[in-house]
């Protein structure tokens, strides 16, 4: 990255925390993630969303995100397998990471879209093209990082991990593979909110709230996080002229793909 571009990003992050009072910075360094909250185990979502162009419409997606712990090479990893299921096969979509148990430090990443796969190794300093993997298209990539960040596709399983609490906001460096260089994105914690699940329980959960403007407008997310287990539980994303919601469903509900592994 650019000098410049690198100061600008900084200036912006503590103008941005200024506006949010002050932020608390998530670094890899710090190992300031609680990571013994993160629980293995199957979890299943439901997402859908509208726009207000297509009011009569409401697409869907079946979401699995399966957590694993394993030993590679002697160290301790959280395996996170990504399945999105939808109307058609162009809305699938495979994605599978690995992090470091000690402090969710990225070490691979893949994602297979449309039959395309893009997959990297992700390290403290840099990322790369994984040539080991047949068929990436994105075995030449290199990018260089300034300092180490987080893999912005697990942001749910980060923010099971965040310290959560009263009036509290995070800044998170986070990095979306492939795409532009690493920045600290804002989330504050806006209040709590006791919520209905699908399994009709009532749940005391922590608000955590991002919000910016991207050339379609404004948008804004908010995630709900159980004070008790630290579980992500619902996702509501505004953006122009639309809503995305993303629930957990309940642990009772059928897990289609083993009846056809047989």
């Amino acid at each position: 990255m650019k000098k410049f571009n690198y100061i600008l990003i900084i200036s912006v992050f503590f103008s941005l925390s200024l506006a949010y009072g002050q932020a608390d910075t998530i670094r890899l360094k710090d190992k300031r993630l609680l990571t013994s909250m993160l629980k293995p185990g199957l979890k299943q979502y439901l997402v859908y969303f509208q726009t207000a162009k297509a009011q009569k419409t409401l697409r869907f997606w079946y979401w699995l995100r399966d957590i694993k712990t394993e030993n590679r090479n002697g160290e301790k990893v959280f395996t996170i397998a990504q399945h999105w299921y939808g109307s058609d096969t162009n809305s699938y979509r495979k994605v599978y990471s690995i992090n470091k148990a000690v402090d969710f430090a990225p070490v691979y990443h893949s994602e297979t879209v449309q039959n395309k796969t893009s997959a990297y190794n992700w390290n403290n300093d840099k990322i790369t093209g994984a040539d080991s993997v047949a068929d990436n298209s994105k075995k030449d990539f290199s990018l260089a990082f300034t300092a180490p960040n987080f893999n912005w596709n697990l942001d749910i399983e980060t923010f099971e991990m965040l310290p959560l609490a009263s009036g509290k906001t995070f800044a998170i460096n986070f990095y979306d593979a492939g795409l532009d260089p690493p920045k600290y994105i804002l989330y504050k914690v806006t209040g709590s909110e006791v919520i209905p699940t699908l399994s009709n329980e009532k749940v005391d959960c922590w608000k955590l709230v991002t919000e910016g403007d991207y050339s379609g407008g404004h948008f804004s997310q908010t995630f709900w996080i159980s004070k008790k287990d630290h579980e992500f539980l619902k996702e509501e994303d505004a953006f122009g002229g639309g809503y995305r919601y993303k629930l957990k469903m309940m642990n009772a509900a059928t897990d289609m793909l083993p009846r056809f592994a047989k």
